[in-house]
């Protein structure tokens, strides 16, 4: 019955996020906004809301750090997986799609949070010194994503917004919007208390469970909403809210740091999280090359190179 009542919250969850995507679509048509902001920063705090309310349930309520720093970690992984998938599958229409410049500068920033995280692992006396209730790690993350939206808001996409064939007012379209993430939040307070029970049932560490249920299920939002804006030729947007939600992951630490008292929020002790900043860290290098790379054979093999990463993670 566990795994029944998982596999129906996840699919809610798609459901929802599938949804979210249609109506920051129609904003896109709709308005001034660049693609760039819309998913980057707009769709992907949306999509990373499970995220966000996961771990900060697996932190504060669970008290259970390890299994927040895997979803983090997991769901990031995953993310990039999804987008190198979708780049393959779309390869001959996507890669000469105009993207922002933004995303690049995104990617960047996230990676050295990455960098960040593994000075912490291997220098806690530094990194982890806490300035009131604040590490230094959190606040460095903290400057980092201010540097990414910054990029996002001032950079925008070429490709064209498309005809808008809705009947839906902006007002009408917002309200949507809302209620879907509004679900969104919900669904993902009870997937952590779902996926601490998989865990416990099947005796996994809390940071591969993090990774696993946690990390997979809290990321239905990206999977579905970028499989949706890919079939609707909205690359600009699709590509903005995987890295976007990539870079707002790591905010979420920051969050959780804040609000834990009883340690530090950077738990180290599963030993598969240095696998998990290492494949990571290397999947986010091999989306940044594709993103970057303008022949198609150059993309696909950027692609391959993710998804190995995501696979070499799940079998190490």
């Amino acid at each position: 019955m566990l795994y029944i009542t998982y596999l129906l919250v996840a699919c809610a969850v798609v459901l929802l996020s599938v949804k979210a995507s249609v109506y920051i679509d129609l904003i896109d048509k709709k308005s001034s906004l660049s693609g760039a902001f819309l998913g980057g920063v707009l769709l992907s705090a949306v999509t990373s809301l499970p995220e966000l309310f996961t771990s900060i349930s697996a932190t504060m309520l669970l008290e259970k750090p390890g299994l927040c720093l895997g979803n983090i970690l997991g769901s990031n992984i995953f993310n990039v997986a999804v987008l190198a998938v979708m780049f393959l599958l779309f390869l001959s229409k996507s890669y000469k799609a105009p993207l922002s410049r933004g995303h690049n500068f995104v990617i960047l920033f996230c990676l050295a949070t990455y960098v960040v995280l593994a000075l912490n692992m291997f220098l806690p006396n530094v990194f982890d010194h806490h300035i009131l209730t604040l590490s230094v790690s959190s606040i460095a993350i903290v400057i980092f994503y201010a540097l990414g939206v910054k990029y996002l808001a001032g950079e925008g996409g070429e490709q064209s917004k498309g005809d808008d064939d809705s009947n839906l007012t902006m007002r009408g379209i917002i309200v949507r919007f809302v209620l879907c993430s509004v679900g969104l939040v919900a669904l993902s307070v009870w997937l952590t208390y779902l996926s601490d029970d998989l865990a416990t049932q099947l005796g996994m560490g809390a940071g591969l469970a993090g990774a696993l249920f946690l990390g997979v299920a809290t990321s239905l939002p990206e999977l579905s909403s970028t499989i949706s804006l890919f079939r609707m030729r909205n690359y600009d947007i699709a590509v903005g809210n995987i890295v976007g939600s990539c870079l707002f992951n790591m905010i979420i630490l920051a969050v959780a740091d804040l609000l834990w008292f009883k340690g530090s929020i950077y738990d180290f002790s599963d030993g598969n999280v240095g696998e998990m900043l290492l494949f990571g860290g290397t999947a986010l290098v091999a989306t940044l090359l594709s993103l970057l790379s303008k022949k198609r054979w150059s993309r696909a093999l950027a692609s391959l190179v993710v998804i190995a990463c995501y696979i070499a993670f799940l079998v190490v």
